[in-house]
């Protein structure tokens, strides 16, 4: 990358599979000149160089490869260190440690270094060296639970939702830390736990549970603030398809009735006040299910609009696909792949008022990048690159 915000920005990138790959693959998409360290042995699975997983969360990435088993793997990674501004890693704490990495190691090579270490709970604690993925992470944080239909069936949001998160926490942690660094000189270690993005994205609950005695439920579809009444996720015609309906008066109550054709629930005495509503929710939620069966999402959303009815189709991949308003602000990203073809990405949701452009690229293939870092960048000869190469260093 050599155009937007974060031109001049070099980072060296040592995560993996989404919450790190996702934290690199903003400040990539700004600019930031992001090098990706792999190795052969562990490009598999989600790392896999040519999967569709890795595609969407590498790109604008440069890719090396590097085998840290070796010793003199990590004097190349300290000179990268040294012409670097950011290391970002997301392993548990006792990987860093062990090839000697840490930040107390890294800051006397580059004293201004900003180190983002994401882990699963933490570089302290009982739990520092557990591991964990996004599922867990929010289960533990509470989140799974409250996401539930009911406290007796935490099945949660069925995606890992906590890794984008800590993702997103990652990249605004080195702007915070960057612009510090500009005022003082000084760079930062950013100890960063996924355990607790997932306990603070719950934070209402959890200033609710230390001022009530009251059990914190899961609300399923159910109002958050308790003013609407339908309020839910409906079965529609078709297979899989759903909308959603919240009603906040009896205005609204009166028009929903009507475009559902059924007149009757207004004089019934069960439905006739939103408190009643709420009383009677779940047999009102079965009757009202019975007549968004019969339409297709998307037009009787359109009628329930119309009407003065807060309502949206619940969209899957297909629609948000050929949705009008993403279409309309080029929302989905087209990149050439090598080896994967025409690639399709969701694109920023940030746009700048004098943007010119995007000058992206597709994810990289495997050590792609080789000979730009190792020749150019820290300036090694012909020899000495196919020595390492031919030692299986830089593998």
């Amino acid at each position: 990358m050599d155009t937007g915000p974060l031109k001049g920005l070099r980072i060296l990138d040592f995560t993996r599979v989404l919450a790190g790959p996702f934290a690199t693959r903003i400040l990539a998409d700004f600019g930031a000149d992001v090098i990706k360290v792999q190795s052969r042995k562990t490009a598999k699975g989600t790392e896999f160089n040519t999967g569709a997983f890795f595609s969407i969360w590498n790109r604008n990435k440069r890719s090396i490869t590097l085998d840290m088993s070796h010793p003199e793997a990590r004097e190349l990674a300290l000179r990268l260190v040294a012409i670097s501004d950011v290391v970002i890693e997301n392993f548990t704490p006792r990987v860093m440690s062990n090839w000697a990495m840490t930040y107390e190691d890294l800051k006397g090579v580059k004293p201004d270094l900003i180190m983002v270490s994401m882990s699963a709970t933490g570089q302290t604690g009982p739990w520092r060296n557990f591991v964990a993925f996004g599922p867990t992470a929010q289960a533990l944080g509470g989140l799974t639970y409250l996401t539930s239909y009911d406290e007796g069936a935490p099945i949660g949001t069925g995606y890992a939702y906590s890794d984008p998160m800590a993702g997103l926490f990652g990249a605004v942690a080195v702007l915070a830390a960057l612009e510090y660094r500009d005022r003082t000189g000084r760079g930062q270690f950013i100890d960063l736990s996924a355990y607790e993005v997932a306990a603070a994205l719950i934070g209402p609950a959890l200033l609710e549970a230390g001022t009530r005695n009251t059990p914190i439920l899961p609300l399923a579809n159910r109002s958050n603030s308790g003013t609407a009444a339908p309020h839910g996720c409906f079965k529609c015609k078709g297979t899989d398809r759903w909308c959603v309906i919240a009603v906040y008066n009896d205005a609204e109550w009166h028009a929903l009735c009507n475009v559902l054709g059924d007149s009757d629930w207004i004089s019934d005495k069960r439905f006739a006040t939103l408190s009643r509503r709420k009383k009677h929710a779940r047999e009102l939620d079965e009757l009202i299910q019975q007549k968004t069966s019969q339409h297709t999402a998307h037009a009787l959303v359109t009628l329930l609009q119309e009407a003065g009815v807060p309502a949206a189709a619940v969209q899957d991949a297909e629609d948000l696909a050929n949705d009008p308003q993403l279409l309309a602000r080029d929302f989905f990203v087209h990149l050439p792949h090598p080896t994967l073809g025409n690639t399709v990405s969701d694109g920023s949701p940030i746009k700048f008022r004098n943007e010119i452009g995007q000058n992206w690229k597709s994810s990289p293939t495997l050590g792609e990048d080789n000979r730009y870092v190792y020749m150019d960048l820290l300036g090694l000869t012909e020899a000495q690159f196919l020595s390492y190469v031919d030692r299986k260093i830089i593998a």
